[in-house]
């Protein structure tokens, strides 16, 4: 069976190209203009999606933290007041929604509640994530699944037995699996990118993705070469910027680069097939002193 879903106008799987997607995520910090910018970051970069993050404040944050205090932008204000913050409205979205579509990108989000999926069928996007922190709240993967959307699965600080339940929750129709390591920025000793392979045996019948918060951008591209179909890393403006998500993003330039690394690791690749090639035909006429066939 083949490994690839419809997504959007797109196909995603084996045997496409590698679909990228710019996680733009928090990194916005609530400004509606900086988020414009990064879009035209992303779309400068070759990237095929950006990707927001949708949260209910007051459901998906812990009682526990929401009133702990916090120095932001804004002042010295608790938890729950920032996490307002940084999320944008619904007339805000439709700005991003009428700006995607100008500039020709698909756009998304994660979803970390079941009234942001609500709220979020308002708009035209393609599929719906579900983020690492929520592998496990099977009733949020059960509503997403609910919108006839393809699910994107990620598995960041999961077991593989969690990971196995919260591929079956979900079922295996249109899902993406991506995989992931949790930490912020990310060091390479635990990117542990065979995973990618791991997870292809395990799930024969997934594309399976990774979703990077390295320092760097080689390792997005070995997990390109280890059969993932999907890449996502965080963008930023500046890796300085105020917010938690900047450290493990990547600047516009450094994207860049990470759209060709991977159109180029893609192309390398190949087919398996060892052949002689009409360019090495002057290079053996010159060098080879002995044919070789006995």
């Amino acid at each position: 069976m083949t490994r690839e879903i419809k997504f959007g106008n797109r196909m995603v799987g084996d045997g496409h190209p590698a679909f990228v997607i710019a996680e733009i995520g928090i990194n916005h910090n609530g400004d509606i203009e900086i988020a414009r910018q990064m879009i035209d970051a992303a779309v400068h970069a070759g990237a095929d999606a950006v990707k927001f993050q949708k949260r209910t404040p007051e459901v998906c944050t812990p009682p526990e933290q929401q009133k702990q205090m916090r120095e932001t932008p804004w002042g010295y204000i608790t938890y729950l007041d920032y996490r307002y913050k940084v999320e944008f409205n619904e007339k805000q979205y439709h700005e991003i929604e009428k700006y995607c579509k100008q500039k020709k990108i698909t756009w998304m989000v994660s979803v970390w509640d079941e009234p942001s999926v609500d709220f979020m069928e308002k708009f035209d996007t393609p599929a719906y994530k579900i983020p690492s922190a929520s592998l496990t709240d099977h009733k949020l993967i059960k509503h997403a699944r609910t919108t006839g959307k393809p699910i994107i699965l990620s598995s960041g600080m999961s077991t593989m037995e969690q990971i196995h339940e919260g591929v079956k929750i979900a079922g295996e129709k249109d899902l993406v699996l991506m995989h992931c390591t949790s930490t912020y920025p990310c060091e390479p000793e635990e990117l542990n990118l065979k995973m990618v392979e791991t997870l292809r045996r395990e799930f024969p019948k997934l594309p399976i993705g990774y979703s990077g918060h390295e320092v760097g951008l080689v390792p997005s591209a070995v997990a390109v070469a280890l059969g993932a179909c999907m890449v996502e890393r965080h963008l930023t403006l500046d890796r300085a910027m105020w917010g938690s998500d900047q450290a493990a993003s990547v600047e516009p330039g450094g994207f860049e680069r990470l759209v060709k690394y991977i159109r180029v690791t893609e192309a390398s690749l190949g087919d398996g097939v060892k052949k002689v090639y009409a360019s090495e035909r002057s290079s053996l006429k010159k060098l080879r002193r002995v044919n070789g066939e006995e």
